[in-house]
């Protein structure tokens, strides 16, 4: 994500609409430090929204298994892209940028604050640098690659576009057949195509970026005891509910952290205990996973905090300095 700033470029944020970003692994604290900015930001004058940027959360159907903010939770302060997509349509990191782009461009307009807060780098990374214009991929190119099994696709993605199959795990099936599909349709890799982004928002908004990185054994604790409350905060009932739905599997929903394990408990394919197990190491995975990409994705100037330990007021002005 590029927002190394230059003597020239700080100038220029005099005029340029704040936002705030508030980033990290999930149970890292992140929504409980948006509220309470946004309740600051509110004191001193400034109306501030939070925004949604957790590709779980998104899910109108996945309230408990995404920890979305309750209403006692979100403290009076308006929140967006909060389960504003049906789990039957699948939400690209695309689809949510040009979302988060209107209800930025609402808050500016109304002279309010937006306070982006979440932990999937890649709608981040794609609101702020844009996307690649990838072309539309062939229809026949697509159903022969989707066909194909993963062992042969990815052996496939080996010989014709080595560069991307050296990144990802042999067993990643979507993936895979996502840059075998683009290299076949297009001609080029998909590397090619990420070198030529467009469609970002950087340039047009003054950043102030927080990224929570707390002591890993503090944040896996968070997690175990996160899927243990939404088990017994509803979290049966919810997957029972999308399962009688019978969604297409590989939807991005049916996939979310806690779907498979506690679809397996209900399936009697294991007990209520096993899929507890199941789903905090599945929490813990994807924490770790998370931690490793704001670790080292982010510009080195992006302020790093631990959660667990912040300081509000500090936090404050890193973010709200040049407010």
């Amino acid at each position: 994500m590029s927002n190394e700033q230059s003597p020239e470029s700080r100038t220029a944020d005099k005029v340029r609409p704040p936002l705030a970003l508030i980033a990290g692994p999930t149970a890292s604290g992140k929504s409980d430090l948006a509220v309470a900015l946004a309740l600051q930001s509110g004191a001193q004058g400034k109306c501030a929204v939070v925004i949604n940027a957790d590709s779980a959360q998104v899910y109108a159907d996945l309230a408990v298994l995404s920890a979305r903010p309750s209403q006692e939770d979100m403290r009076g302060v308006e929140h967006r892209l909060f389960g504003a997509w049906d789990a039957a349509t699948a939400c690209s990191a695309a689809d949510w940028a040009e979302a988060a782009k209107r209800e930025i461009a609402d808050i500016h307009a109304k002279g309010g604050l937006p306070i982006l807060v979440g932990g999937t780098g890649l709608y981040i990374r794609t609101l702020l640098d844009g996307i690649a214009p990838i072309p539309p991929i062939d229809a026949a190119i697509r159903e022969t690659v989707r066909a194909l099994p993963v062992a042969e696709a990815y052996a496939a993605l080996q010989r014709e576009d080595a560069e991307r199959a050296a990144r990802l795990a042999p067993a990643d099936a979507a993936r895979i057949a996502r840059a075998l599909e683009v290299v076949r349709s297009t001609g080029h890799g998909l590397a090619h195509w990420q070198r030529e982004t467009a469609g970002g928002i950087a340039d047009g908004v003054t950043l102030h970026p927080l990224v929570l990185l707390p002591e890993r054994q503090s944040l896996y604790d968070r997690c175990d005891r996160r899927f243990a409350q939404m088990l017994a905060g509803g979290a049966i009932d919810e997957v029972a509910a999308l399962l009688r739905r019978t969604l297409d599997p590989a939807l991005p929903a049916m996939r979310a952290i806690g779907v498979a394990e506690i679809a397996g408990y209900l399936r009697g394919d294991w007990s209520l205990d096993e899929a507890g197990a199941r789903g905090a190491q599945a929490t813990r995975n994807y924490a770790k996973r998370q931690f490793t990409w704001f670790r080292r994705q982010p510009p080195r100037h992006w302020p790093r905090v631990e959660a667990m330990n912040y300081d509000l007021g500090a936090s404050f002005e890193r973010l709200f300095l040049t407010l």
